[in-house]
């Protein structure tokens, strides 16, 4: 299993492209054998472990380094349909356990994912890495929360098992710990039992940043998943409007698990974006009226529309075209929530670029495990940007300020630009992650923050 150059590795925004070596773990036992080697007498460079490269910036590129792919490790391990634990090998995606254990019982109900993010196309051990959330993160914290217990491979050759009560400091730092505390090979996560796999939800139109605030804090108790999409480029009375999503599952109402499959997939990426400033002019007008005259609608639907609504495209991202794209998210501390939301909302639609995909959430006060993980009660805002050079690299800089200076911070897994004080002042528990680092492991992102 030796390294392999390859230079068709990059960031899911598109912005980022490295060549790097490759190794292909098909087992557990040959990841660790790949993580021992690059302490050996001989070896070069560092590593990083790399799962489906959905992350949009650089945090799971390794340039002029190694990556050690590892989505050959794809197995089910063990599910107990009694207790909802399941163990599996790192590289089990959320898709195909939504296949194999998330099925419609007698009744409807059913076991479900604790937490998902946006799309299903994540393995577990970037899951855990990036500590992803949802949209019911006000409701169930992290996907870290649920993770009972991680096999880690550290450089050393040691393969250490760790939870809240085994290795607690290890566990922590790994959770959310960006690939850089060894490779992770195994985990068991606690799925959880729901009254009906299908979704009863309701999406509402409003018409300004204000109205979405009383809209969440309306919803966050009796809904599990909230979430909102908002029109970047509306300014004035009507700054921040948008169409506010909330969902909770539908007792007694079963569905089984999206197609593998997308609707439709972008060939290829055309020389030049397709989003462009009156393209997303033309698509936030239009999407602001989706609802119709009533501004509200409600059905029972699947997990896939609510869930993971970009899965049915597959490679959107292409639709960029050559250059790419930034994806920015920050979350703003609850007691700046209002201005910094109005605030960046209001340098976005400034700058005239817009976003199709401007998601407006708030996160609850669930704590995660994870010493670096990103969420913090608060307004959390993502945001699309077309890759433009300098104009963008101002923007973000911009944006990442705005962030930063009301208390909040910046999403790694979405990062392809934030500063080494951004990171430091956003993450007060980096002094306690920094021991745990695996010292042959990096990233782009590691040496661009100063951690590596």
């Amino acid at each position: 299993m030796g390294p392999v150059p390859r230079e068709d590795y990059r960031s899911w925004g598109g912005v980022v492209a490295a060549r790097h070596h490759v190794l292909r773990p098909d087992t557990p036992d040959e990841a660790a054998r790949a993580v021992q080697a690059l302490a050996s007498p001989g070896s070069e460079g560092s590593a990083l472990p790399h799962g489906y490269g959905r992350s949009y910036g650089d945090v799971a590129l390794n340039p002029g380094g190694r990556l050690i792919d590892c989505r050959g490790l794809d197995r089910l391990v063990a599910f107990d349909r009694d207790t909802g634990l399941l163990t599996c090998e790192a590289g089990v995606t959320l898709a195909e356990i939504l296949g194999a254990v998330c099925r419609p019982e007698p009744g409807g109900g059913g076991w479900f994912l604790p937490v998902s993010p946006g799309t299903r196309f994540v393995t577990v051990g970037g899951a855990i890495a990036n500590d992803v959330h949802g949209k019911n993160h006000h409701s169930k914290g992290t996907f870290g929360r649920h993770v009972t217990e991680l096999e880690l491979a550290r450089s050393d050759g040691t393969r250490r098992l760790c939870s809240p009560t085994q290795e607690p400091g290890l566990f922590a730092a790994t959770i959310g710990g960006l690939g850089l505390t060894g490779v992770i090979l195994r985990a068991t996560i606690r799925m959880r039992r729901v009254e009906g796999l299908a979704l009863d939800s309701e999406h509402i139109r409003f018409g300004s940043i204000d109205e979405f605030f009383d809209l969440a804090s309306e919803s966050d108790r009796d809904w599990e998943y909230t979430a909102s999409w908002a029109d970047c480029l509306a300014t004035g009375a009507s700054l921040g409007r948008g169409l506010f999503s909330r969902a909770r599952h539908a007792p007694g109402t079963g569905v089984a698990p999206p197609s593998r499959e997308p609707f439709v997939t972008i060939p290829f990426a055309p020389p030049i974006s397709l989003v462009g400033r009156r393209s997303v002019r033309a698509f936030n007008a239009l999407y602001w009226r989706k609802l119709g005259p009533r501004g509200r609608v409600r059905r029972i639907e699947g997990h896939g529309p609510v869930l993971y609504p970009l899965d049915a495209v597959g490679r959107w991202n292409r639709l960029y075209g050559a250059a790419g794209f930034h994806q920015f998210q920050g979350v703003i501390p609850l007691r700046h929530a209002r201005e910094g939301a109005a605030a960046l909302l209001r340098e976005i639609a400034r700058e005239g670029d817009g976003s199709m995909l401007t998601v407006v959430k708030m996160l609850g006060d669930i704590a995660s495990p994870g010493l670096l993980s990103f969420p913090m009660p608060g307004v959390t805002i993502t945001l699309d940007i077309p890759h433009r050079r300098e104009p963008t690299s101002r923007l973000l800089a911009r944006l990442e300020a705005i962030t930063v200076e009301t208390g909040g911070r910046i999403y790694p897994a979405k990062d392809g630009a934030m500063s080494a004080d951004s990171f430091r002042r956003g993450y007060p528990k980096l002094s306690e992650f920094l021991p745990h680092r695996d010292p042959a492991l990096s990233s782009a992102f590691a040496r661009r923050v100063g951690i590596a």
